[in-house]
């Protein structure tokens, strides 16, 4: 049921002979919106004041003529005009009830499919093969997820891909990594953990390499930096009241610092590094390790017997550890086309490019330029190496073949927000734009110490101890046998509620979160039984599953209530009905700008509602049958919804806790 849909179709009927301008009517009936003020009304429409200039008339008269025709007796049972022209709705309790009955018999819950479905593809998680996921991809994969879940519960034709990171640079360094500094007995043992230990290796070796060789570049940068301050303090000399020169040269001073912080900082992984005796003696023997680590790339690219036999024994184990992880998650791809899928069509981009006259030769290198931004889009180096930015055209482009797609999503690190820019420009000057082309960007997830989250040891957090962290500590808190139904429940039971209750925490607590917002990692706090939390909206599923199981004991079955129609008599339960009956709405307002934490903030809300709701009318123990009845089918569709909504989230549901 799309409530606010319906009535401003109400208004629409008595506005478009006031209003000849489309965009105007639009416009106005965007002004008609749910009440922030229960206690005033249901919905509101502040229409009247903004249109005074419009129709030449005081805004109360335009309120009074837009009531007289409003037909809205068979939803409303009040409509009202207050201060300087609001108009005021209360939905009327009958008619709630009834759509109450209706979405409890309907297993949409009376949601609708959306009228004119669109194609989306939803590009989403995408790491790289070849390294264990970590922290930093839950975000992508469980925002993803929601959006795909939902966009499909909407009626969309949704599409979704794993772009899979299987054939840059990375694997460069774990080829190098494998042919110079592999542990057979480790590699047969635990493949992925191996190549992971060769990547982290080789790239230290390479980090290291690369800061000594910077530390001259930014000592010099420390001495131009001086030398700007002494220009512009003989400038000063000549003008010692200058406002323009003081500026100048108080932004010359902070050059100063920003240069020795930057001096600073280079030395301090230098020395960091050089503690390491087995880094600093693997450096010495294995020099300019980048540049053959990008010879092992272009190996790999080429086709190379060699290489390409390494990559086609890695990558197997590598898609099984993560596929591991996704099975846990309860995470699934249409697709998982990786880098490596498009890497024979990058050829044909770079043509494409230079045949619109987009591409041009700059310093040995293809650039496309593009107005608004100092630096081009590279799209093969000098050596012919092709770059992410290639890949990614290529990507679009046959998505847009193969699919022709009305939506495409990135759902990316905001990190990324200038390479999408340059990449959604791009093909809409190749032509590509019907498609509505969205960097989904996400804030990063923080440690305590408000910095982005590790290890004690400053390593990144790897995606499965966190996953079995969260189940570990959901078994202390909700499977505790010494309270109410745990102690009733053998050992495979309880690792289901901790393993549902655990791994809903850590998804529910990145999607209650603005994805743009950074947020700042609780264990703690993911698992509590109070607050905003998924454990405490599974716990007020699995206590109405309690309830209803106790009414079927008494013989109120489901068949049983609903024998009789719901009756609205309490505040509190014509609070949870209109709740109930937004659950449409907020799905399609969840998707105007891809923000699952509407969701969250809607199961929430119902929780608490139903917790009131619960506490002030009695629901077992009614003063009649019938009442009891009608509130056991509030009750069922509360459980219902919230089922629901977990599940588009990606969240699973027990009966019991």
């Amino acid at each position: 049921m799309q409530i606010l849909q319906l009535i401003r179709d109400r208004f629409r009927v008595v506005l478009e002979p006031m209003l000849q301008d489309p965009a105007l009517l639009g416009a106005t009936l965007e002004r008609i919106v749910p009440s922030r003020e229960a206690q005033l009304a249901d919905y509101q429409a502040n229409i009247a004041m903004p249109l005074q200039k419009v129709l030449g008339k005081p805004p109360l008269e335009i309120a009074k003529s837009v009531v007289d025709g409003l037909q809205v007796s068979d939803i409303c049972s009040n409509v009202s005009i207050a201060g300087a022209g609001y108009i005021n709705l209360r939905l009327s309790p009958e008619w709630m009830a009834s759509e109450v009955m209706a979405a409890d018999r309907d297993e949409r819950l009376g949601v609708g499919r959306v009228s004119q479905p669109k194609t989306a593809i939803i590009d989403y998680s995408s790491p790289n093969v070849a390294k264990p996921m970590h922290v930093g991809h839950i975000r992508s994969t469980v925002i993803g997820d929601a959006i795909s879940k939902v966009m499909r519960f909407l009626g969309h034709r949704v599409i979704t891909d794993n772009h899979l990171g299987d054939w840059g640079t990375q694997f460069g360094m774990i080829i190098y990594g494998y042919k110079h500094f592999r542990d057979e007995g480790r590699y047969a043992a635990q493949p992925v953990a191996e190549l992971s230990r060769l990547y982290r290796k080789v790239q230290g070796i390479s980090g290291y390499q690369e800061s000594l060789g910077n530390l001259p570049k930014f000592e010099q940068g420390v001495e131009q930096a001086h030398n700007r301050v002494r220009m512009v303090e003989e400038k000063l000399q000549g003008t010692p009241n200058d406002k323009k020169v003081i500026k100048e040269l108080a932004a010359a001073q902070r050059g100063v610092e920003v240069a020795k912080e930057e001096l600073r900082a280079e030395r301090e992984k230098v020395e960091s590094a050089q503690r390491d005796e087995e880094l600093i003696r693997d450096s010495q023997a294995h020099s300019n390790i980048y540049e053959k680590v990008l010879a092992e790339t272009a190996a790999l690219h080429r086709g190379e017997e060699e290489n390409l036999g390494l990559w086609h024994a890695f990558l197997p184990n590598c898609k099984d550890e993560i596929h591991s992880v996704y099975r846990r998650l309860n995470v699934e791809f249409d697709h998982e086309y990786g880098e490596s899928f498009y890497h024979a069509m990058l050829p044909a981009v770079v043509e494409e490019l230079f045949a619109k006259s987009m591409a041009v030769n700059s310093d040995g290198a293809v650039c496309v330029f593009l107005d608004g931004f100092d630096a081009p889009m590279i799209v093969q180096k000098q050596d012919g190496a092709y770059l992410y930015a290639t890949t990614d055209l290529a990507t679009a482009m046959f998505r847009e073949r193969e699919f022709a797609p009305d939506i495409s999503l990135y759902v990316v690190d905001h990190r990324q927000g200038e390479h999408f820019t340059k990449l959604f420009a791009v093909l809409k000057k190749l032509g590509y734009d019907r498609t509505d082309f969205r960097h989904i960007s996400f804030g990063t997830v923080m440690g305590s110490d408000g910095k982005p989250f590790k290890t004690r040891s400053g390593s990144t957090v790897g995606l499965e101890s966190m996953l079995d962290e969260a189940v570990s500590r959901a078994m202390e808190v909700v499977c505790d046998p010494t309270t109410g139904a745990s102690g009733q429940m053998d050992q495979a039971e309880q690792q289901l509620i901790a393993e549902t209750v655990g791994l809903g925490a850590i998804k529910y607590a990145d999607l209650c979160h603005n994805r743009t917002s950074n947020y700042i990692f609780d264990m703690d706090k993911m698992v509590r039984l109070e607050g905003n939390t998924s454990a405490y909206i599974q716990y007020s599923y699995a206590r109405i599953k309690s309830i209803l199981r106790k009414a079927e004991e008494k013989g109120w079955g489901e068949s049983s209530f609903r024998s009789v129609p719901v009756r609205l008599t309490e505040g509190s339960e014509g609070g949870v009905s209109l709740h109930l009956l937004r659950f449409e709405d907020m799905l399609h307002q969840s998707m105007v700008d891809y923000t699952p934490n509407m969701i969250t903030e809607y199961l929430y809300e119902l929780a608490k509602l139903f917790s009131s709701f619960y506490d002030q009318c009695s629901v077992l123990n009614a003063s009649t049958r019938e009442e009891a009845l009608s509130r056991l089918q509030l009750t069922s569709l509360v459980g219902k919804t919230l089922r629901k909504g977990l599940e588009l989230l990606g969240i699973g549901v027990v009966d019991r806790m």
